[in-house]
């Protein structure tokens, strides 16, 4: 769905994010630039960087989420970082670079799970033979030998009990019809698995750079480190199946192709959220820890720039990575960035406040919408729930009063405000009678009427 033009991507995350025009046209317009970029001369196709983006605004207004949509849009590795996370070298925290690394282990996921489950049929047919072979230990069929010259088992596989010597190939034929319609599901075979429980956690802080050296300490580590023991488990026929064949279609995967192709989706096509940029702006005769945050800047400049990063699985470029940053910006202001750091960024929104009007819609329109969630769930208790359209209006204007009172958190203070509204209802749903409920106007006012007259207990409860 990466070639879709920008007015069709903005009415995809029309569905799922109200408001925000101008974001969502700035996003959009970003993700159809790649398209472009693909399609222009080899030669100039270099040359043109991303347009990174700034988005400005208060928590809850939808900035995340925008984001986020856009890279399933584009079928694009994302990750979200929060900016705050990170240090300067030299000081305890995160190395700016580990959102690159884990950029490309999101998109190694991503490409070895879409080559596992296209290799899905090959792996259940060679766990079916197998599975077989367990069944009929003395009579090994025509693909056994094959199977076995394809990998040798990761697992231990031992027979429920011994059959006969003499079993012949219809015998084999017979149980593979036995196993396919299901009559052999109740059955129970053993299979001795690594038991990965009494494996040690590792965990390795290295700081910049090891990674460079070409070092690996897990892997270093896990050469010392005691063997997990193996334990004989008793497991049903279907569940032997299934776990013969994920270690078949792990087999079957190519890892050099899959680590080929997803550096080539990170470096083309990621896109890395860096949220609370606004935290990491220095302040006029900062002290202490503040003198980090201009060096964070530094320390994030190569990477926003275009660098390439060192990992273990080979150099990334970070080049044509779409950063897309945001920031309420309450206290500090975009320009309070390091200079260079701010022309990284050319783009720059700012997301509007969210009131009663957008509460409205957020509550019903989306795909998504909350209100359609709790329905769902009461649903699965046979409940009923309806909401009419005045105790919709009501609650939205409950949440903006709040949000004016008290921090203004947007949309999310909606989340608040409902599970407060539903709690008698979703305590008692597997006994409530009548089983159909219409939340209206008077349900909502009588929930929060003493919260609303009590504003000091509004800012606790809501």
């Amino acid at each position: 769905m990466s070639d879709l033009k920008p007015a069709e991507i903005v009415r995809e995350l029309d569905k799922y994010i109200i408001g925000q025009d101008k974001a969502k046209r700035s996003v959009a317009i970003a993700l159809r630039n790649r398209w472009r970029r693909r399609n222009v001369d080899k030669d100039l196709r270099e040359e043109i960087a991303p347009k990174n983006i700034i988005l400005i605004g208060p928590t809850g207004v939808g900035k995340t989420e925008i984001a986020r949509r856009l890279s399933r849009l584009a079928d694009s590795p994302f990750i979200k970082v929060e900016a705050s996370k990170f240090t300067e070298v030299g000081y305890i925290g995160r190395d700016v670079e580990s959102m690159v690394r884990d950029l490309l282990e999101l998109s190694i996921n991503m490409i070895k799970s879409r080559e596992q489950e296209a290799v899905k049929k090959k792996a259940w047919e060679i766990a079916e033979e197998r599975m077989l072979d367990i069944l009929l230990p003395e009579s090994k069929g025509p693909h056994s030998t094959k199977v076995h010259e394809l990998s040798e088992p990761a697992t231990d596989i031992k027979p429920v009990d011994e059959e006969p010597a003499t079993a012949t190939p219809s015998t084999r034929e017979k149980l593979r019809g036995m196993l396919r319609k299901g009559r052999l599901d109740n059955r129970y075979v053993d299979l001795e698995v690594s038991d990965r429980s009494t494996m040690p956690m590792v965990e390795i802080f290295s700081s910049a750079g090891m990674e460079e050296m070409g070092i690996n300490f897990k892997d270093m580590l896990s050469g010392i480190m005691p063997k997990g023991s193996s334990k004989k488990r008793k497991v049903k026929v279907p569940e032997a199946m299934e776990i013969l064949a994920q270690d078949e279609a792990q087999r079957l995967v190519d890892m050099d192709k899959v680590i080929k192709e997803a550096i080539e989706k990170a470096e083309q096509s990621g896109i890395i959220f860096l949220d609370e940029i606004d935290k990491i702006t220095g302040k006029e005769g900062g002290h202490g820890p503040d003198v980090s945050r201009e060096g964070v800047q530094r320390d994030l400049l190569p990477i926003v720039e275009g660098s390439t990063v060192s990992t273990k699985y080979g150099p990334v470029k970070t080049d044509h990575i779409l950063f897309i940053a945001s920031g309420a910006f309450h206290i500090s202001k975009p320009s309070d960035l390091i200079p260079e750091l701010q022309g990284r960024f050319p783009i720059r929104v700012a997301l509007d406040s969210l009131g009663k009007d957008e509460f409205v819609r957020i509550l019903t329109e989306p795909k998504n919408a909350l209100l359609l969630q709790y329905i769902a769930l009461l649903r699965t208790e046979g409940v009923s729930v309806e909401f009419d359209d005045e105790a919709v209006k009501n609650i939205a204007k409950v949440a903006e009063d709040v949000n004016n009172q008290t921090e203004n958190i947007g949309a999310r203070r909606l989340h608040t405000l409902m599970e407060h509204l539903l709690e008698n209802i979703l305590f008692d749903a597997p006994d409530i009678e009548p089983k159909k409920i219409v939340i209206d106007k008077t349900y909502v006012d009588e929930r929060f009427k003493d919260i609303r007259e009590d504003e000091d207990l509004s800012r606790y409860i809501l």
